[in-house]
């Protein structure tokens, strides 16, 4: 029986490429990235803090490795409130792109990409949500109430939830997504807490997930990446 085609999609919060040794070193990051074998990759922390904020990995490299960014629209930014989506491979194209101001105690933004990919069309919702337990939980209600308005597609949200309880805080209030089970991912060194997290919407089933440990990650970011191989189904 042939295996149904999966996709490899990926979280990474890239502390704009300052590792734990206070470094910027964006050639790390890239090694990160090779080393997951990731089709899609929902980055965090991708831009640098100060406005304009241009971007902390920059393009050009990017072009080199093979990776395509879609365009959020952030003049001279990866992408848009630090929040930037890559993809590689011929098979995947963006249908549609958008962005929304997220609400609480810090300036937040959430990433929405459209893809026809190998295994149908997806919808990545990448997020970067807030240190603070109120302001998650308006960011979350946000999100899912301007999901509710899009058009019916498979979709997974991805992203730094900053969420260190393994209660289902987060699945309780979006029960019509399922949240992967939490792995840790933060800090790099010596991982304690699943503050970067998966959750699924309904048709999308997950082959396989994991923590991405291979060495530089370990040391690239102050995160380690998170990695999910999806499928679509009934």
């Amino acid at each position: 029986m042939k295996i149904p085609s999966v996709l490899r999609l990926a979280s990474y919060n890239i502390q704009k490429c300052v590792g734990l040794d206070l470094r910027r070193q964006p050639q790390r990051i890239l090694q990160v990235l090779e080393g997951m074998r990731a089709d899609i990759v929902v980055l965090q922390e991708a831009d640098k803090r100060l406005p304009p904020r241009p971007a902390a990995l920059p393009q050009f490299m990017l072009d080199e490795a093979g990776w395509q960014i879609v365009d959020l629209g952030g003049a001279g930014s990866l992408g848009w409130h630090g929040n930037a989506v890559i993809w590689r491979g011929d098979a995947i194209s963006v249908r549609q792109t958008g962005h929304h101001e997220l609400p609480g105690f810090e300036p937040r933004g959430a990433v929405r990409v459209e893809f026809d990919t190998p295994i149908g069309p997806l919808r990545v919702m990448g997020m970067h949500l807030g240190l603070l337990s109120a302001s998650r939980r308006r960011q979350i209600t946000h999100i899912r109430q301007f999901g509710a308005d899009l058009e019916d597609m498979p979709t997974v949200w991805a992203g730094d939830f900053n969420e260190w309880s393994r209660s289902p805080v987060l699945d309780n209030l979006v029960p019509e997504m399922r949240f992967l089970p939490p792995l840790p991912s933060f800090p790099a060194a010596q991982p304690l807490g699943a503050l970067d997290r998966i959750a699924l919407g309904q048709g999308v089933e997950v082959h396989a997930h994991g923590v991405h440990e291979d060495r530089p990650a370990h040391i690239a970011s102050d995160h380690l990446p998170i990695w999910a191989d999806l499928r679509v189904g009934g």
